[in-house]
């Protein structure tokens, strides 16, 4: 193995890492502010409501997310012309579809929080005469949110590993600088290896923050020490 050509290369990967990490952030914050609503609705009794939300949200985990890209970065030109807008631009579509596809997981796993909170949290609410709205900001989507964090972070991770297809549509991402990298000087094991490990470290960057959230805002569901 020859990791000089890595070394050279180095700074190929670092602006892969750049637009891996920025392109994956904006997604998870735009589709965690599209998953509440969608949970919220989901969880309605009324059909007009929940039946939107749970088509939207079964599409989306139902199809694979390379699937998705190709339907936004090929299949939008056949609906409306795309040239000089913002649905020519590769990463806006990966954009898209990455907020479309993490919206619908993470909508999943704050209706399932939503729905495990204790019965004894909405009652003490509906007790003080807090209206359904408030009872959702000050009680539900806290607690829900809070709840939400330890299946969340699976969600995060799987979004990191999944953003490797951006390197598909001629996004220069971390798998796309290993592509790059591989077919300039033809070592793939290398290329790619390097391209892991960085994957491999934002990996541990965001366990290491999601388990101090659980420890600061999980604190008053661990049992008291005697």
């Amino acid at each position: 193995m020859d990791f000089s050509l890595i070394i050279e290369s180095f700074p190929i990967y670092l602006g892969g890492l750049w637009t891996t990490t920025w392109l994956v952030s904006l997604a998870l914050v735009i589709g965690l502010c599209v998953a509440i609503p969608l949970a919220i609705a989901r969880n309605s009794e009324n059909y007009l409501i929940s039946l939107p939300s749970w088509a939207y949200i079964y599409f989306f985990r139902g199809t694979p997310l390379l699937v998705q890209l190709y339907l936004i970065y090929y299949g939008m030109d056949q609906f409306f012309p795309v040239k000089d807008t913002l649905w020519e631009n590769a990463w806006f579509c990966a954009l898209v579809a990455f907020v479309l596809n993490t919206s619908a997981y993470t909508a999943e796993i704050i209706r399932g929080a939503i729905n495990g909170l204790p019965k004894g949290e909405v009652e003490a609410a509906k007790a003080y005469g807090m209206s359904p709205w408030k009872t959702y900001r000050r009680i539900i989507l806290p607690s829900a949110l809070r709840r939400a964090l330890p299946a969340y972070s699976n969600e995060v991770i799987f979004m990191l590993h999944g953003s490797a297809v951006a390197g598909i549509v001629t996004i220069m991402d971390l798998t796309g600088a290993a592509r790059l990298v591989n077919s300039r000087y033809y070592a793939p094991f290398e290329s790619f290896l390097t391209a892991g490990l960085f994957y491999m470290g934002l990996t541990f960057i965001i366990l290491w923050v999601f388990k101090k959230a659980e420890k600061r805002f999980l604190a008053y569901m661990r049992p008291l020490e005697s």
